[in-house]
């Protein structure tokens, strides 16, 4: 009786992981294909000729442990925020830490308030980031000096995906030049004082994302009001005062 028994227990094993196997396999297999239809998604990407009253759009923010992703820095957590025209979609939002076994620098922590105990048990980065992934779609990202967010996420897809970033991303502090163009370098705090915009929970990566889309609602309002129609209209102007800057 025991033999039988043994060999029973065994097969109910070997089937619990073949299933979980499978079902792991499943997973990869779901978020490949995820993950091509988004790249086709993004050739289509009509951000460009859409009104800005009607442009969907993304505000995300990164908190990191450093600056340099090519050097081993790497997320802490993702936050972002819908915004469709001028509105902000409050019920819309996207929060998570992100998977880090390493000691977070003091000055990060000092920073940001995050610790080491928010970040050990957190979901994986490829996680975290096919997560985001589908909140975003294939919407207009928009972040402030979005070329920190532009670097790491373009590092992390090539890891994790090897697959290149190819979203859309304005950065919200470069805009600033078609307010006051002399002013090139701006901070998130310096461009919600000028909005009249509360400064609240600083480099918590969703409220930041808040902040910032509150920033981008105000810049629409005011491309709006000078006769920009879409946001090719508004790159054009970028382009035009560059261009003037090097004469």
């Amino acid at each position: 009786m025991k033999l039988p028994s043994f060999f029973h227990l065994m097969k109910q094993f070997q089937g619990k992981m073949q299933s979980s196997a499978f079902t792991g396999l499943e997973t990869n297999l779901q978020h490949a294909a995820f993950l091509r239809k988004m790249e086709q998604d993004l050739k289509r990407e009509e951000s460009l000729s859409t009104p800005l009253q009607e442009l969907d759009v993304v505000v995300l923010d990164l908190e990191t442990t450093g600056f340099f992703p090519e050097k081993g820095d790497q997320i802490l957590s993702i936050g972002a925020v819908k915004v469709h025209g001028m509105q902000i979609e409050e019920k819309h939002t996207f929060y998570s830490f992100v998977q880090y076994e390493g000691e977070i620098p003091v000055d990060v922590k000092k920073l940001t308030g995050i610790v080491e105990e928010d970040v050990r048990a957190a979901p994986p980065i490829s996680e975290v980031l096919i997560r985001f992934y589908q909140f975003a779609e294939n919407r207009t990202l928009v972040a402030h000096h979005a070329n920190h967010e532009k670097i790491f996420l373009t590092e992390a897809n090539k890891e994790h995906f090897r697959i290149p970033f190819k979203h859309r991303i304005v950065d919200t502090a470069m805009l600033f030049q078609l307010v006051q163009r002399e002013q090139i370098a701006v901070s998130l705090d310096e461009c919600c004082r000028f909005f009249s915009i509360p400064v609240q929970k600083r480099h918590h990566a969703l409220e930041d994302a808040k902040m910032t889309a509150a920033i981008w609602c105000e810049y629409v309002k005011m491309f709006v009001e000078s006769g920009y129609k879409t946001l090719m209209d508004v790159f054009i102007k970028l382009s035009q005062l560059k261009q003037g800057a090097r004469r």
